[in-house]
């Protein structure tokens, strides 16, 4: 299902003023397409992005996925966590692990939150962590992997409750040019073959040679956006 943006807006109080992190912003990304958002630091990018996943209410505007409405101004926390748990994937900056489970038990944790037994999502936690190339290193432990290695279980854990909507954040800042740009190639590709609707933060245009549209940020607003290609050559 399409993500649509639609005047997102979001406002801070600062001081005796107030501090516009988001400002009317528009924007839509289809069903199993990337949609990478750059621009430089304090744009807003982080914060956009924290309204598509429900962690922030925007102050004004509202977040759908499909037809169904699943944030605004006046959503309650516990709305807003069962839509993440049920409809969208994260991945962070950090690929933020937990350091006492292996990496499939961190994929089966996901189905634990949603109440579910673990061993529900056991073949398909195997089936993504080999998609992302570290099913070798299923049974151990975040300490045991590389940088690279921790951010493609993190993609696989967003992944494993087949969300409508993945979301994205600096997935390259801590790795190389070459281990980013795989990286990113790898998150395009699981989009378009789980037909997830991805909206990618990224500071580094170099990168993203295999996303679909991109789209820049500067003080608050969407600047320019390169359109969709809609068909790809082959």
């Amino acid at each position: 299902m399409d993500l649509h943006l639609e005047h997102i807006t979001l406002v801070y109080p600062d001081g005796d003023s107030t501090l516009t992190a988001v400002d009317d912003v528009d924007l839509t990304v289809p069903a199993g397409t990337t949609t990478a958002l750059l621009g430089p630091s304090g744009a807003g990018k982080s914060s956009l992005l924290a309204v598509a996943a429900g962690l922030t209410q925007p102050s004004r505007g509202t977040v759908t996925i499909g037809a169904d409405v699943v944030f605004t101004p006046d959503t309650s926390v516990a709305d807003s966590t069962r839509v993440r748990l049920e409809r969208i994937g994260m991945v962070f900056q950090s690929p933020q692990l937990l350091g006492s489970l292996t990496a499939l038990e961190q994929l089966e944790l996901h189905a634990h939150l949603r109440g579910k037994r673990p061993a529900s999502v056991r073949e398909r936690g195997m089936e993504l962590l080999d998609a992302v190339g570290v099913a070798d290193h299923a049974h151990k432990r975040p300490a045991q992997l590389s940088g690279g290695q921790r951010q493609r279980v993190a993609i696989a854990r967003a992944l494993v409750g087949r969300p409508e909507v993945l979301l994205v954040d600096e997935p390259t800042s801590a790795l190389d040019h070459e281990r980013g740009t795989q990286v990113v190639e790898l998150i395009t590709g699981l989009a378009r073959e789980m037909a997830a609707a991805t909206l990618l933060v990224s500071h580094d245009a170099s990168t993203l040679a295999t996303v679909d549209a991109t789209v820049r940020m500067l003080d608050a607003r969407l600047e320019e956006s390169a359109p969709l290609a809609a068909v790809r050559p082959a």
